[in-house]
């Protein structure tokens, strides 16, 4: 038996956002949102509930869940492998966007309902030591949440160390089976009991996936593979060529304000100079490695800590 990897995003997605099971949506947002008693969500509506998608389009498709329920309060659920250093100003942008949508011009402001953003990140984005973080607007110094229409919560699997037999809440166990249901070879019986996980797992179930599912859930996977090995080649060589640079203006720089200043100085000072302009050029070179690889601009941006601008201008 054959478990899809849950960190995919096709398989995520085909897992959570099944508008014929929305109960494994459910149980994952009641679990790890807390919500109990009148918060407990009874249904869910999937507002892009899943489909096969084309390979074509997957290039430049942010694949997440949007869900309403019952109260009209509004979900986004996100899985992010890729590090991305803005993701957090992204799930701002997204979570305003979803929010401003809900009413057209015009309409009354208090037909807006809040908006919960579930981001689960496949890497540590935040200084916090605990694997799930709860970020709500407060009041400075009475700490009440007088602004409730936002809500963030970010589940960073890097940093859950747990045993499945330590998982003593439904919103542990869901965290383990997204970070481990394809190293399974059957269900695991502290699973067996639980409806929702039950039809996770069928889901998961590879040999039930289409041919198509299975391409594109293969393509998604090396596509992955591949950005992560430029990257790291783009980020060997930009270093290197980089410091290669510097240290050379650095030395030169020192000789120069060494025969005025003292060579001591001179080249203390120099080699300070060319430290940090060799990392300018490192980025740069990186920069220019990851273009020549025919990578996405907004995404080198985010990836090496340059502006879309300065990127443009990088000279060939």
């Amino acid at each position: 038996m054959k478990f899809a990897n849950p960190t995919n995003d096709i398989a995520f997605k085909k897992i959570f956002g099944d508008e014929n099971k929305t109960e494994v949506l459910i149980s994952f947002l009641n679990s790890i949102l807390d919500f109990r008693g009148n918060k407990e969500i009874k249904s869910v509506t999937i507002a892009n509930p899943y489909q096969v998608p084309k390979i074509k389009e997957l290039k430049n498709t942010i694949l997440d869940i949007k869900a309403v329920n019952q109260n009209n309060e509004h979900f986004i659920v996100e899985m992010q492998v890729e590090k991305d250093k803005e993701f957090a100003k992204r799930s701002l942008y997204y979570t305003s966007k979803s929010y401003v949508e809900q009413i057209d011009k015009g309409e009354q402001y208090k037909e807006l309902q809040k908006v919960y953003f579930i981001g689960i990140l496949d890497f540590a984005i935040l200084e916090t030591q605990d694997y799930i973080s709860r970020h709500l607007i407060l009041d400075e110094k009475t700490l009440k949440q007088d602004i409730a229409d936002f809500e963030f919560t970010f589940i960073e699997l890097k940093k859950f160390k747990l045993e499945l037999s330590e998982c003593d809440t439904i919103a542990k166990k869901w965290i383990y089976f997204i970070q481990n249901a394809s190293s399974f070879d059957m269900i695991p019986k502290e699973y067996e009991d639980i409806e929702a996980f039950k039809k996770a797992f069928e889901i998961a179930k590879q040999y039930n996936w289409s041919k198509k599912e299975m391409e594109v859930y293969d393509w998604h996977f090396k596509q992955t593979w591949k950005r992560l090995s430029i990257i790291e080649t783009a980020k060997e060589d930009g270093l290197r060529e980089g410091r290669e640079e510097g240290r050379e203006e650095g030395r030169e720089e020192g000789r120069e304000e060494g025969r005025e200043e003292g060579l001591k100085e001179g080249l203390e000072q120099g080699l300070e100079q060319g430290l940090e302009q060799g990392k300018l050029k490192e980025k740069t070179q990186i920069a220019r490695n990851l273009l020549d690889a025919n990578m996405d601009i907004e995404f080198i941006a985010q990836t090496i800590g340059l502006t879309v601008e300065e990127i443009k201008n990088i000279q060939p």
